[in-house]
């Protein structure tokens, strides 16, 4: 008797060993705000990315400095003059229900980005392809002349409009991403719910708890699975940085993607390490609505733009080291040499802008006396609160009152689509390293310009320059751009973004990068 219970026991201890063994690895990932949607034509935001491109892959996904590599396509030619790019996918791509990825997933996909139902206020990041911007605008309704098509089931030809340097760095974004065309056919706008959803990235998504989680799980039809280090990731969707913080301290966090900036010396004491602040490519800014008076009046604008002590912000106000921005294009953006744009009076003491701002101000009618009343909207964060309380503390010297109003991430936005607002907050990261991608948010009628500058002649450079092959030629016409929208201050940049990560000493390969971009694929967990 003794002898078999000790053989029950052994086999119990032996079950449960095997059972820890085989324990999940989970990262617990603090993504920011609650996502609007997981359809990659819908999403605009980066806490939206870091989930979309865990269950999506392009045809070029992203290494662990967000460099461009082979994702969904194995391998790829390139023409000549750098017009067509021919495609060939893996023959063991799959989606998450056992269908293979076929080369038409991208052309349905493609279609509906460029349909102006789908209205994908993106869709312009894929516009170097032939026709598209075209579609978008309802002047060629004939999507066969799309310059996207498969030459068979594992070959995809894309046909630019001209040679485009960046064009596979465009292909790692989400709007490149492919779908399945059946999928959203039978479920419509349910299709990304999870009992819906069809993927074809490294993770599937199992659940989504409104305002608290959405959990991926590894997909077992993905090529690279076999490499995978972590088995399901929590994204946990709060904007409560504070809150945040706290749970990484008590280790139910592994990644925080922001943190308050005023802890930041609090965690180089207390957790050596752990906080990663590294220059990435991105600008925050603020715009003003230019369709309603008083905001038309560029005198204002430059009153407003020059009583901003930039210099003061990131050491003092965020204490986190964000360099001044005065112009569009961050300093290191690719195929973009030249002098960084500086306006003239950022040279001056900043006792003496504010007093030209004022003298600006007074002659728009506004003074301390009889200020002009301003609403400043920005999306519920510690970090953005500060910068509020802070500019509008300036504006104040130059007889400008404001009244702060913040609301979540999603609604925040929509009012800026929206037109409902003065000044709003907003931010970009480039989404490949490019000029273009940050002077096309000032093109006229593009939906991400919430400020509504319009200029013909700036325009006009755009469209040079995205005919333009000379590189160098290409350069000197989008400054040209940059130069003209930020003398009619088509949007006010502040500082130029650096990312504020904290990650936890058991989690390896995350790497810091241009484009803050780190797909979990790349990361281990160790206990």
């Amino acid at each position: 008797m003794t002898q078999v219970l000790k053989a029950v026991a052994t086999a119990g201890a032996l079950a449960l060993f095997m059972g820890s063994a085989a324990q999940a690895v989970t990262l617990n990932l603090g993504n920011g705000g609650e996502p609007g949607s997981l359809d990659p034509h819908k999403v605009s935001g980066d806490w939206e990315n870091r989930i979309v491109g865990e269950y999506l892959e392009g045809l070029v996904a992203e290494d662990a400095k967000a460099d461009a590599i082979p994702g969904q396509a194995e391998s790829w030619i390139i023409s000549d003059d750098g017009l067509v790019y021919t495609f060939k996918l893996r023959a063991d791509a799959m989606w998450t229900d056992g269908q293979p990825v076929v080369a038409q997933n991208f052309v349905d996909a493609f279609q509906r980005l460029f349909d102006p139902a789908t209205a994908a206020e993106y869709a312009y990041l894929q516009f170097p392809i032939k026709n598209s911007s075209k579609i978008a605008a309802g002047e060629i309704t004939d999507f066969s002349q799309l310059g996207v098509k498969a030459i068979d089931e594992k070959t995809l030809e894309i046909t630019l409009e001209a040679s485009t340097p960046f064009f596979l760095q465009a292909l790692t974004h989400y709007t490149a991403y492919p779908i399945r065309k059946d999928v959203i056919e039978r479920f419509g706008d349910q299709w990304t719910q999870p009992e819906n959803i069809v993927g074809n990235g490294p993770y599937k998504i199992t659940e989504w708890v409104p305002g608290s989680y959405i959990k991926a799980v590894k997909s077992d039809t993905y090529y690279g699975k076999g490499d995978l280090k972590i088995d399901e990731i929590m994204f946990e969707n709060s904007e409560d940085l504070s809150a945040a913080l706290n749970r990484y301290r008590a280790g139910e966090l592994d990644v925080l993607t922001d943190f308050p900036s005023d802890q930041y010396q609090f965690l180089q004491d207390n957790y050596p390490g752990e906080a990663h602040v590294a220059p990435f490519l991105g600008v925050y800014y603020y715009v003003v609505n230019q369709e309603k008076p008083p905001l038309d009046n560029v005198n204002i604008r430059k009153a407003l733009s020059m009583a901003i002590n930039r210099d003061v912000i990131g050491p003092d106000v965020l204490g986190t080291g964000e360099l001044p921005a005065y112009g569009w294009v961050p300093d290191g953006t690719a195929n973009y040499e030249g002098t960084p744009y500086m306006p003239d009076w950022a040279g001056k003491p900043y006792e003496e802008r504010v007093a030209e701002a004022k003298a600006l101000m007074a002659e728009a009618g506004y003074t301390p006396e009889n200020p002009l009343t301003l609403q400043l909207r920005y999306n519920t964060n510690e970090n953005h609160q500060r910068i509020a309380v802070a500019i509008s503390s300036m504006w104040k010297e130059i007889g400008v009152e404001v009244e702060l109003l913040n609301a979540e991430v999603a609604v925040h936005y929509d009012a800026l689509r929206a037109g409902d607002f003065q000044v709003g907050r907003a931010g970009w990261l480039l989404d490949y390293s490019d000029a273009s991608n940050t002077l096309d948010l000032l093109r006229t009628g593009v939906e991400n310009n919430y400020g509504r500058y319009s200029n013909a002649e700036f325009d006009g450079l755009m469209d040079q320059a995205a005919n333009e092959l000379d590189l160098a030629e290409r350069a000197g016409l989008l400054h040209q751009a940059e130069k003209l929208a930020m003398d009619e201050f088509g949007a006010i940049p502040i500082y130029w973004y650096v990312s504020k990560n904290v990650v936890s000493p058991k989690i390896s390969g995350f790497v810091d990068n241009a484009k803050d971009i780190n797909r979990v694929r790349w990361l281990s967990k160790s206990e």
